[in-house]
């Protein structure tokens, strides 16, 4: 997985055909995105660190906004 921009994970996020996971365990929370079962993104909040992570073809996924 590589880093992504916040605007990238939202549009994902947003989409309904897009299904996402969240596990929290102390400081640490993972946000995770799926599309028919395939993970396509994650974020990270560690603490007050956020980092957002797409699959290597995350960009297929996501809307076209024209």
């Amino acid at each position: 997985m590589k880093l992504i921009m916040k605007t990238e994970f939202d549009d994902l996020r947003l989409n309904e055909n897009h299904s996402y996971d969240s596990d929290s365990n102390g400081d640490k929370q993972v946000i995770k995105i799926y599309c028919d079962g395939i993970l396509i993104a994650k974020k990270v909040t560690l603490k007050k660190s956020v980092r957002y992570f797409g699959a290597p073809n995350y960009q297929q996924y996501l809307t076209d906004k024209t």
